[in-house]
């Protein structure tokens, strides 16, 4: 399965909303990649690898899953990265 989804968190996929990516993608029992829209995938479980994309806001990334709950872990990711950020 594979969502393209535009980045809307002010900070992109970097610091906190990286963290919360990643702390999703762990939740779920699913073989879970993000990409670039042209570029190569990595493990979205992984902070530094999904750190070391520099995908910004406003960007359009490939969220692509594998497993048995791979659509509930795009429906959540999705969800992350279309909602803007707020202050804690």
């Amino acid at each position: 399965m594979e969502r393209t989804v535009t980045v809307v968190p002010e900070d992109g996929l970097h610091a906190r909303p990286a963290a919360k990516f990643v702390e999703t993608a762990n939740e779920y029992d699913a073989d879970v990649r993000v990409a670039p829209t042209d570029g190569d995938p990595v493990d979205a479980t992984s902070m530094l690898a999904v750190s070391s994309l520099g995908v910004a806001s406003g960007d359009d990334v490939r969220i692509l899953a594998e497993g048995d709950e791979a659509e509930a872990a795009l429906d959540a990711l999705e969800d992350l990265l279309s909602t803007p950020e707020t202050e804690a």
